[in-house]
């Protein structure tokens, strides 16, 4: 079995429980700060509050979110990474719709919606490959970099070398839990970007998230791989 595979068999997750997931992480991409009102997903997902309050227990005691009594859900970095890789090839099957079947972006996205449960990372990879690897679906939604697709932590870089001034899209952690826990309390996880505000004379960074500055030693920052995005 390969590695990304091996992966996604650790996390088994159900096709209701990655919807609620990819909706958050939605969510999120439109702007909106975690976290996420359980109403609000019901809605979107045309479920009762009832049966949501349901999932997002179960999703919180897989570690896959976290709830915040009274205001929502937010993305643990467990549930972050099925999220993107859940998008990402939603969006891959997308771009094959509508550019070699002709399909409406909206069309395309919801065929797709059917597709992304369901396809393996090979095929995913297979898939990028075919279509040149686009970075945005018919939509204009970006196409995340899945941390466990084939090939991507290649392409990754420690954030000690992105250069001051530089924005970089987190798209790996290579931290035991309490340090990823940490990363995340301050807006470090994967698919958000980071801007490397200054660098010390010890290899410590200066980076600006989406929660403010964090200050970050050396041997942390270098467990927090990037791709530069600008």
């Amino acid at each position: 079995m390969a590695q990304a595979d091996a992966d996604e068999a650790a996390v088994a997750t159900s096709e209701s429980e990655e919807m609620y997931l990819i909706t958050i992480a939605m969510a999120m991409e439109e702007g909106q700060e975690p976290p996420i009102p359980v109403p609000q997903l019901a809605d979107s997902l045309e479920v009762s509050r009832v049966s949501a309050n349901e999932m997002i227990k179960k999703l919180e005691a897989r570690g896959l979110i976290e709830y915040v009594p009274y205001k929502g859900a937010v993305l643990q970095p467990a549930g972050e990474l099925i999220a993107r890789r859940i998008l990402r090839r939603r969006r891959l099957w997308s771009v094959f719709l509508a550019e070699q079947l002709g399909l409406t972006p909206q069309t395309a996205d919801a065929v797709a919606c059917e597709f992304e449960h369901v396809t393996p990372a090979d095929v995913a990879q297979r898939l990028a490959e075919f279509l040149g690897d686009p970075k945005v679906g018919p939509q204009g939604k970006p196409i995340p970099l899945a941390v466990d697709e084939p090939g991507a932590r290649a392409e990754s870089r420690p954030l000690t070398e992105l250069g001051v001034g530089a924005v970089g899209e987190v798209v790996r952690l290579d931290a035991d839990s309490t340090v990823q826990g940490y990363l995340g309390d301050h807006g470090l996880i994967p698919g958000v970007e980071v801007t490397l505000l200054a660098t010390s004379d010890t290899g410590g960074v200066l980076v600006n998230t989406r929660v403010g500055r964090l200050n970050l030693s050396k041997s942390i920052a270098d467990l927090v791989g990037v791709v530069a995005v600008r």
